[in-house]
């Protein structure tokens, strides 16, 4: 869909990208990660043409980038930026309406689509006529990426648009936008600095070094286990074995029997080690132990039925009693995960992954052996 041949950006003689050379594949999202000043934004721009290549070729859907006028181009795209960069004057849906409106569809027209994707993106329609300063952070994000979807672009760039909002409602822009990409199958760049939002968002991830050399090109899977070179590892972090844990399921893992307590009952309670205390719904919140008496333990992160390994592990390291605590999708208690069993589980899953690797390499040699 996108194709990167060669390119590179000089400033004064300081090179931001070198002969980049990249294939972003359609429907799909390609995260552009990398620390400051590897030139992974200037990519980003360098398609729809904010900021033009010194050398070098990009091509959108095989036609040279540079074959249209650079206004025309940009309209053909969507962009979201980190700060929503939305036009302080004009309500929510005119700002949404704006692509639109300089394509020539009459306002009533781009009004009507603007109502349509304040549904899409999860808000409201009475936030069509307020301003974007009656807007929390998460909602102003929400409303970019509105815009940017509301000529229905085959293509959106997202420049690090959730960076500037706060952990809990990024982790919601996230979902969000995964959600609207199973529904719209958009070609997507998107461009951080955290490689947690990478392997998240990620079908494709590239990585770039200081200096605007692409240092790697991988699914999140294979960038996790095995990173091209020292550069690529130190980046993604030591830790990226717990990372790595958000590729497997738990299917394997089945939850223990806990003991439980009403909550109306803690203050005059006896456990014997840990009792989880439930709502009158069966819903967990929180701990009770044999040193605390009559007092409520906070208990750590919940784990999900159905959700990964990491989830999992993340709610056993957390919780004070060693133990994680599982919920269905109600919220009510099922059972509890040891840190034993969520390790011993990603064990058996990497062994299988690697036999099923080793398969499919023999396979291919055998194919390649015979032809």
């Amino acid at each position: 869909m996108i194709e990167f041949r060669e390119v590179s950006k000089v400033y004064g003689g300081m090179t931001a990208v070198d002969r980049l050379s990249l294939s972003v594949p359609r429907g799909r999202i390609t995260v552009f990660v990398g620390p400051s000043g590897c030139g992974k934004t200037t990519s980003l721009r360098m398609v729809n043409r904010m900021v033009e290549p010194t050398s070098g070729t990009i091509t959108v859907d095989g036609r040279d980038a540079t074959s249209q006028p650079a206004p025309l181009l940009r309209r053909s795209m969507g962009y979201v930026m980190q700060a929503a960069g939305l036009m302080p004057h004009r309500t929510v849906l005119d700002n949404i309406a704006t692509v639109p409106r300089l394509n020539g569809v009459s306002r009533a027209s781009a009004r009507a689509r603007a109502r349509e994707l304040l549904d899409v993106v999860g808000l409201s329609a009475d936030l069509g006529g307020r301003y974007p300063a009656q807007l929390s952070g998460g909602q102003q994000q929400r409303v970019g990426v509105a815009r940017a979807l509301a000529a229905d672009p085959p293509v959106l760039l997202m420049d690090e648009p959730f960076s500037a909002v706060d952990p809990v409602v990024r982790h919601e822009l996230q979902r969000e936008l995964l959600r609207l990409q199973r529904d719209l199958g958009k070609t997507i760049i998107f461009v951080t600095h955290d490689i947690d939002e990478a392997v998240l968002l990620g079908d494709t991830i590239a990585v770039f070094a200081v200096g605007g050399r692409l240092a790697q090109v991988a699914s999140p899977e294979e960038l996790l286990r095995a990173p091209a070179d020292d550069f690529v590892s130190g980046f993604v972090g030591r830790d990226r074995g717990f990372r790595h844990l958000g590729f497997y399921d738990d299917a394997g893992l089945i939850p223990s029997p806990v003991e439980t307590l009403a909550v109306a009952d803690l203050p005059a309670a006896r456990v014997g080690d840990w009792a989880v205390v439930v709502d009158e719904a069966g819903r967990p919140i929180g701990w009770a132990g044999a040193a605390f008496a009559g007092t409520l333990v906070s208990g750590g992160s919940l784990h999900r039925a159905g959700s990964t390994l990491r989830s999992a592990l993340d709610a056993a390291l957390s919780s004070p009693s060693g133990r994680g605590v599982v919920v269905d999708d109600g919220g009510r208690l099922l059972g509890t995960v040891g840190t034993g069993e969520v390790i011993a589980e990603a064990d058996r899953r990497r062994a299988q992954a690697q036999r099923e690797r080793s398969s499919v390499s023999t396979a291919g040699t055998m194919a390649s052996e015979e032809g």
